[in-house]
C-alpha cells in the first residue's frame, strides 16, 4: 500500500496533491525535470513504463510523456508547454491528457524546510466535470505509487 498523498479540492475546478519528502528540494527538482530520473518513478501502478519522456525545460518549451502497460501494450500520453520555470521553486505548465477534454494549468512547487521538502501540485481544470473525471480516474493513487518510487530514488541519490 503506497504512502498516501494529501488530496484537496480548493475550488470546483482544482485539485491539489501534496506530499513531503526527506530530501533537499534540489534533488527532488532533478527527479521532476531530468528524463532519466522521471522515467523511473512517474509510472503509476506496477507494470507500466514510460517509453517517451521529452522535456524542454524553459518558458515556452514543450514536454511530452507517454506511458505503456507492459502487459497488454495499452498506451496513453500527456503533453504541454512550460509557462514558468523558477529553478528549485516552481514550474507552471499546461497539460493536455489523452482521454480528457481541455487543457489544465498545473503548478508544481517545492518548499524546503529543515531538510524536508513539501511538493505540491495544483491542477486547474477547464471545468468541474473534467476535474471530477480526473478525481475518479485513480490519479491520486497513481501519484502515491509514483511518489513511493521517487523516495527510493532519493535514497539512492543521497547514498551516491
Amino acid at each position: 500500500m503506497p504512502k498516501p498523498v494529501d488530496v484537496t479540492t480548493p475550488s470546483d475546478r482544482e485539485i491539489t496533491v501534496v506530499r513531503a519528502f526527506n530530501a533537499p528540494r534540489e534533488l527532488i527538482w532533478d527527479c521532476h525535470t531530468k528524463p532519466e530520473l522521471l522515467k523511473r518513478w512517474m509510472l503509476g501502478p506496477p507494470g507500466w513504463s514510460m517509453p517517451v519522456c521529452e522535456i524542454d525545460l524553459r518558458v515556452g518549451g514543450a514536454y511530452r510523456y507517454r506511458w505503456r502497460n507492459d502487459t497488454d501494450g495499452t498506451e496513453f500520453g500527456s503533453s504541454g508547454v512550460h509557462r514558468e520555470v523558477m529553478p528549485f521553486e516552481r514550474i507552471v505548465t499546461t497539460e493536455s491528457m489523452e482521454g480528457f477534454d481541455g487543457e489544465s494549468i498545473n503548478t508544481l512547487t517545492f518548499a524546503e524546510a529543515g531538510g524536508r521538502t513539501l511538493v505540491s501540485t495544483n491542477m486547474l481544470f477547464p471545468s468541474k466535470a473534467v476535474r471530477d473525471g480526473a478525481l475518479q480516474s485513480g490519479m491520486s493513487d497513481g501519484m502515491a505509487m509514483g511518489y513511493d518510487r521517487l523516495e527510493t530514488i532519493l535514497d539512492e541519490q543521497k547514498v551516491g
